[in-house]
């Protein structure tokens, strides 16, 4: 591990990404997660990787399809209602089981709104906010800390089976500033290649994506992407648990709301309220087993 560093949570993110071996970022300005954006658009160069900042999120998320059909490592970020406009790409990575990593750094809502802590973007994050039928793996960090790890584990949980990864979180997260610590960071020669990339088939037959276009075609596609699922589902289920053992009300609640709602739980237990708390760290796939 590196020395202790204090970081914004936005910065943190990137840095983090950066030492998994991204390789493309692609971006479009909107707060809370500008710092990001900001972030990669000088570090990035420095390596000699790519960064654009893209015409608009619609670009953005069909870039890092681009490139992540090429074999590298590709990441976004954006927040909430621009989250709304890379929907279709979400659902298009996951038809074709192309991994990518996507931050969302969340907005309260309806509309606009505002940047506080919030959790918002739940449903559209966790229940697939495209055509459905598939679902994006979700990570929701409590910390900077946990900001960065599970930066790294986004993108390792992606590849491992080809599919978008998301990192939710929201503006006090991304504007806070913690103590964060970062393993030494990753070549990218040293990431297995991907057998399906694009980089031209000398030596190889043509590579190319089949719509399934037949009821019977679609039909045996979801029911591999549902095996898929559930294996995901059976091993990558991530949560914690606080002082729910013999506890008679648990709350539940995920990111930065979490550490106020652990607050609130301190206060009844020393009202002698039996109150404990359950986090779940991936929101997708849902330790459910965990509050049983």
């Amino acid at each position: 591990m590196s020395k202790k560093l204090f970081m914004k949570g936005n910065e943190a993110i990137g840095e983090a990404a950066i030492r998994s071996g991204v390789m493309a970022y692609y971006g479009y300005p909107i707060t809370p997660q500008n710092e990001l954006t900001a972030y990669m658009a000088r570090h990035m160069r420095e390596k000699g990787r790519v960064f654009i900042q893209t015409e608009s999120e619609i670009t953005a998320i069909n870039a890092v399809f681009g490139s992540s059909c090429a074999g590298v490592r590709a990441m976004t970020s954006s927040a909430s209602t621009a989250m709304s406009l890379k929907q279709e790409g979400i659902s298009h990575l996951a038809y074709l089981e192309i991994p990518a990593v996507i931050v969302d750094m969340m907005r309260g809502g309806p509309g606009l709104g505002n940047i506080l802590a919030t959790q918002n973007d739940y449903n559209q994050a966790v229940k697939g906010g495209g055509t459905g039928d598939y679902h994006t793996i979700v990570l929701a960090p409590s910390s900077v800390q946990e900001a960065a790890d599970l930066t790294r584990l986004a993108f390792e949980l992606s590849d491992k089976y080809r599919n978008p990864a998301m990192i939710l979180a929201d503006g006090t997260i991304g504007q806070m500033v913690e103590s964060v610590e970062f393993p030494e960071p990753i070549d990218p020669s040293d990431i297995p290649e991907r057998d399906y990339a694009l980089t031209g088939c000398k030596g190889r037959p043509p590579r190319k994506a089949e719509p399934k276009n037949s009821a019977e075609e679609l039909e045996n596609h979801n029911l591999r992407l549902q095996e898929k699922y559930q294996t995901c589902m059976d091993t990558e289920k991530r949560s914690e648990s606080i002082l729910t053992d013999d506890a008679e009300i648990v709350v539940v609640s995920f990111g930065f709301v979490s550490r106020l709602a652990h607050e609130m739980v301190a206060e009844l237990r020393a009202e002698g309220i039996k109150a404990g708390l359950f986090r779940p760290i991936t929101l997708w796939p849902f330790d459910d087993g965990a509050l049983k």
